[in-house]
C-alpha cells in the first residue's frame, strides 16, 4: 500500500515537473517576438536623429521663401523664369551655380537677382556693336513724312511711373494692333502683318534669348534693356539676331510670322521688373 502511494507520489512529482516544463517552453517561444521588437525601434531611433536627411535636399534649399529667390515648379523652363523675373536665364543660371540651364529639378531653389557686386546693367550700344546687315536706319527727327517701312520715332518720350529707369520705346512694327493687352488673357499687344514684315528693336538693348524654347511664343527674341525692362518679340518667320548680341533702336531684329500662333502676327510684351505691363503706356501715340 505504501508503495502504491509513493508511485502515485512519484507520477504526480513528474505531472508536476512537465507542467513545469510546458509552462517555461510558453516562455521561450515569446522571447523572439520581444527580440524582433527591440530590432525594429532601432531604425526608428536612426530616424529620428537630426543629423541623418530624410530626403534629398535639392541645391539652394535653405534659401526657400527668402525675397529673390524662387522655387521650380513642375513644367517651369529657365527662359520662363528669366522672363518672368525681368533676367537673363543665363545670368540666373550663373548666380544659381548651374552647368545646364535645360536640367532643373522641381523644389530646387534659383537665385533670380543679382548678388552684390555682380554688374548686370545693359550699358548704350555704340555704333559699331550693330550689325550691319540687319541695321535699319530711322528717318532723322526733322524728316516730315517717314519711310514706309519704317514706324515714326517718338517725338517725346512718353511718362514713366515713378521710380522706373528711364527708357523711350519704339513701335516694333508698323501694322495695327489687332489685340489689346489684358493682364491675364493677353500679357501684350498683337499687332498684324504680312509674313516677312520688318519686326524692330523697341530700344537698345542686349538679347537675353532668341529661339524657340518657350511654348506658346514661337520663335521669340527677348532684349534686356536696363535692370528694369525687357521686351519680347513672339510667333515670327526668321530670327536675324543671336543671344549675347547687342542691338540698336530700330535694328531689324527679325521677320514676322506665324510661328506658334494660327496666323501672322507679332506679339509683343514689355516687361517691368518681370511683370507684364501695358506696351501702350510706354510707346508713342500712332
Amino acid at each position: 500500500m505504501f508503495g502504491l502511494t509513493a508511485r502515485h507520489g512519484s507520477l504526480a512529482i513528474m505531472a508536476v515537473g512537465l507542467l513545469l516544463a510546458g509552462c517555461g517552453s510558453k516562455g521561450i517561444h515569446r522571447a523572439p517576438v520581444e527580440d524582433r521588437g527591440v530590432g525594429v525601434s532601432k531604425p526608428a531611433a536612426v530616424a529620428m536623429d537630426p543629423n541623418t536627411p530624410l530626403v534629398k535636399q535639392l541645391p539652394g534649399f535653405e534659401n526657400a521663401g527668402k525675397p529673390g529667390y524662387y522655387t521650380v515648379k513642375p513644367g517651369d523652363r529657365m527662359i520662363r523664369i528669366g522672363l518672368d523675373n525681368g533676367q537673363s536665364y543665363k545670368d540666373i543660371a550663373r548666380w544659381s551655380n548651374i552647368d545646364n540651364p535645360d536640367r532643373i529639378e522641381v523644389g530646387q531653389v534659383l537665385r533670380v537677382v543679382p548678388p552684390a557686386g555682380d554688374a548686370v546693367v545693359t550699358k548704350p550700344v555704340t555704333q559699331a556693336s550693330a550689325t550691319p546687315m540687319t541695321t535699319t536706319t530711322l528717318p532723322p527727327a526733322s524728316a516730315s513724312k517717314p519711310a514706309p517701312a519704317q514706324p515714326a520715332a517718338p517725338s517725346a518720350s512718353p511718362a514713366l511711373p515713378a521710380g522706373d529707369e528711364e527708357i523711350a520705346l519704339i513701335w516694333p512694327s508698323n501694322g495695327a494692333v489687332s489685340a489689346s493687352f489684358d493682364e491675364v488673357k493677353n500679357k501684350g499687344l498683337d499687332i498684324s502683318g504680312k509674313a516677312g514684315d520688318a519686326v524692330l528693336a523697341a530700344a537698345d538693348g542686349k538679347v537675353v534669348y532668341a529661339g524657340a524654347g518657350l511654348r506658346g511664343y514661337g520663335n521669340l527674341i527677348i532684349l534686356k534693356h536696363n535692370n528694369t525692362f525687357l521686351t519680347a518679340y513672339a510667333h515670327n518667320q526668321t530670327l536675324l539676331i543671336k543671344e549675347d548680341q547687342s542691338v540698336r533702336k530700330g535694328q531689324k531684329i527679325a521677320e514676322m510670322g506665324s510661328s506658334d500662333s494660327d496666323r501672322v502676327k507679332l506679339h509683343f510684351e514689355v516687361r517691368r521688373q518681370g511683370k507684364p505691363v501695358d506696351p501702350a503706356k510706354y510707346l508713342p501715340a500712332k
